[in-house]
């Protein structure tokens, strides 16, 4: 809200963006035969807070390598993470680091706020052709993840910062390299992320792409085709290839 509780106008009389509304339902995804998720915050919610974990484990990282206090270290990471795609990028842009003992350390922590959705199973379990997972984390991370969210079998391939040369999203190299790996049509493909700049790309490759999280209802742009508040919901109610009319 932009003013005080007791000057806000009637629910029905606010902007749709100051109005969280419920996940878009019967999206038509007919044509998609190919479908990439997002790893962290989109497989799972970010309600809870496990990146969080992580991104405490890189301002440490952050504080070690360039001396700074840890207030100071996350504006320089925040900033990394805005200019370069990850927070990793820039460390190796301005320090000597190794990247692969960076992946390693901030990625250790544990996954108790992780758990199966069986929801979110049966979603995905609908979704006809192959489902592949797309993230700047590192494969250990990826791995670790979905085998604690249950989700290893659900899909066909796993796309990390490693198969990237270290160069993140949204980076077009680095889509059109995960495309060329999985033998990936972009234009019967639908890509779901939580960072809006994400899908930049991935509209321009011609990619259906969905926004999902808290910022769905809330970030512009045409690049932006579909929003999901909640993912398994999205998935359950989509129309897809198939499906009785």
């Amino acid at each position: 809200m932009t003013g005080p509780a007791s000057q806000a106008a009637p629910e029905a009389a606010r902007p749709a963006t100051e109005i969280r509304p419920a996940t878009e339902i019967a999206a038509d995804l007919r044509h998609v035969q190919s479908w990439i998720f997002d790893l962290d915050n989109t497989l799972y919610p970010p309600e809870t807070q496990f990146l969080r974990q992580v991104e405490q484990r890189i301002n440490q990282y952050v504080v070690r390598t360039s001396g700074l206090e840890s207030a100071e270290a996350l504006s320089v990471q925040r900033g990394y993470l805005h200019d370069y795609g990850t927070s990793l990028a820039g460390l190796m842009m301005h320090y000597q680091i190794d990247p692969h003992h960076f992946l390693a350390e901030v990625h250790d922590v544990p996954l108790d706020a992780l758990t199966p959705d069986p929801g979110l199973h049966a979603a995905l379990e609908r979704l006809q052709g192959p489902r592949l997972v797309f993230t700047n984390g590192s494969t250990g991370h990826a791995e670790r993840v979905m085998e604690k969210l249950a989700l290893t079998h659900l899909f066909d391939g796993v796309f990390a910062l490693e198969d990237a040369d270290l160069i993140p999203k949204p980076d077009p190299r680095t889509f059109q390299k995960m495309l060329a790996r999985f033998g990936v049509d972009p234009t019967t493909a639908c890509f779901f992320e939580d960072t809006p700049k994400n899908l930049e790309p991935a509209h321009d490759l011609g990619m259906t792409t969905v926004l999902v999280g808290p910022k769905a209802f809330i970030a512009e742009g045409e690049h932006i085709h579909h929003r999901a508040a909640s993912l398994g919901p999205f998935l359950t109610t989509a129309v897809l290839d198939g499906d009785a009319q």
